[in-house]
């Protein structure tokens, strides 16, 4: 079962993950002159994107909802954030590739195509949706309503068994 200190701890790991994702992906661009060094920022982020993907499938686990077998409520409950979190990481590593097939060579030039600008958009737009819902989803695994039996858990299993 998840403490309420143990939580604390986990909890602290998921934001300062999601800020060192938001932190790159604001400033970034400041370094396209140090080629290596982005492309290291850049590979520290998937694997933040990766390592809090982990944490809450984790933590899902860790649920009584989860040990009764109840994997489509958790499912259904948190669906949104495990798409989302897998469509931000694929727009992710391909503008990151992307761009930095671009400027590995010449970085000192200012290089956007058009491609690049609309993946551009499309992982920053997701990147403020993952946060939003990663954020929501770290919040309610939260609930110690989740990690104890309760009325509306036996009412969803009866459901279930139906």
């Amino acid at each position: 079962m998840l403490q309420t200190n143990n939580y604390s701890l986990v909890l602290l790991v998921q934001l300062s993950l999601l800020t060192f994702d938001l932190f790159v992906n604001s400033f970034s661009e400041l370094l396209r002159a140090a080629p290596v060094i982005q492309l290291v920022l850049f590979i520290i982020q998937d694997i933040a994107v990766l390592f809090n993907v982990i944490i809450v499938l984790l933590m899902m686990f860790n649920t009584y909802v989860f040990q009764v077998g109840l994997v489509s409520l958790l499912l259904e409950r948190f669906k949104a954030l495990l798409l989302l979190s897998a469509l931000y990481l694929t727009l992710s590593i391909s503008f990151h590739c992307w761009i930095m097939n671009l400027r590995w060579l010449e970085s000192n030039r200012f290089v956007w195509t058009n491609g690049l600008q609309v993946l551009f958009v499309f992982q920053r737009v997701a990147a403020v949706l993952y946060y939003y819902f990663y954020k929501r989803t770290a919040e309610y695994l939260g609930d110690p309503r989740l990690y104890e039996d309760s009325a509306w858990l036996r009412d969803a299993f009866a459901r279930a068994r139906q």
